[in-house]
């Protein structure tokens, strides 16, 4: 094999020592040009009036189509008693009355639901004690 004079070699080395420098400030430089989250708070740092503005009008695109009331049409069930539907008004005044009619009997029952259940109750600890 040939071998490489001395001169030449000499060269080599300061042309990879170069070469290596530059790579080292390209890639110093690629890595400042590509740092995306110091670029986005440098640029809310630099106008942020802008970008107030851009998110709010993004924030309306995105919520005006949730804000459009729908128009819903609602076909009453067809009822074979009675000749027609009950209103909903009506409907809401039986639900009110059979509450209070339930309530009113809750309130009678009390007393001897409380009684039945206290009695259970004792017949269940007397044979318990009884029993050893």
């Amino acid at each position: 094999m040939a071998e490489i004079p001395r001169k030449d070699r000499a060269a080599l080395k300061s042309d990879i020592a170069l070469s290596r420098d530059r790579m080292g400030r390209e890639l110093t430089g690629l890595r400042y040009e590509m740092d995306v989250p110091r670029k986005l708070k440098d640029s809310f740092r630099n106008s942020p009036m802008v970008w107030i503005g851009a998110l709010t009008a993004l924030g309306i695109v995105i919520a005006s189509p949730l804000l459009r009331r729908r128009k819903v049409y609602v076909r009453p069930k067809f009822s074979w008693k009675g000749g027609g539907k009950k209103s909903q008004g009506q409907n809401l005044v039986e639900a009110g009355a059979l509450v209070g009619v339930l309530k009113f009997a809750a309130t009678l029952l009390r007393p001897m639901l409380v009684k039945f259940v206290a009695g259970k109750v004792r017949e269940y600890t007397r044979g318990r004690k009884a029993a050893p």
